[in-house]
């Protein structure tokens, strides 16, 4: 065998191993048979007490209500607060997730818009809106329905 082939040949090793493990890591974290879905998480330049006062969640992971477990910790080098949030069922997978994100339906979607508007709310005191409609009717063009579908569809990813 060549010290090209060789070379592969560990590479490839040794990313199969590097995923048996991340594998075996999530489910040591998620406990036994317990399939969990990953925490989203925002930083938000607060001390713990303005993020979540008195235990309240903010207004856009409230109205998620028991679809989501929410927690804060304070953000690495103490730049604030780590707002965190993820869905309290498995996350869809597969064809499932495809299907769920083309219908936007997909619940990962909610939670990480949820975040954005309340690290939002809590910084600047409302939600900021990226495209604002202009005053009355606008002639639709084919690009002009390419863009308002994209930016609709943006919401549940980030800003377009």
């Amino acid at each position: 065998m060549s010290a090209g082939a060789r070379g592969v040949a560990a590479l490839a090793v040794g990313g199969g191993a590097l995923l048996l493990v991340r594998r075996l890591r999530r489910r040591a974290d998620d406990g036994p048979g317990e399939a969990r879905s990953r925490w989203r998480a925002v930083t938000i330049a607060r001390e713990p007490e303005a993020v979540v006062p008195q235990g309240r969640l903010p207004e856009p992971l409230a109205a998620l209500g028991d679809l989501v477990e929410v927690g804060t910790r304070v953000a690495p080098g103490g730049r604030g607060t780590e707002l965190r949030a993820r869905l309290r069922s498995p996350e869809p997978r597969g064809a499932a997730s495809a299907a769920a994100r083309l219908t936007g339906e997909d619940p990962r979607e909610r939670v990480r818009a949820a975040l954005r508007e309340a690290k939002q709310l809590i910084e600047v005191g409302e939600v900021l809106r990226v495209d604002p409609a202009p005053h009355g009717r606008r002639r639709t063009t084919p690009g002009g329905v390419v863009v308002e579908t994209a930016a609709e569809r943006a919401a549940g990813e980030g800003v377009l």
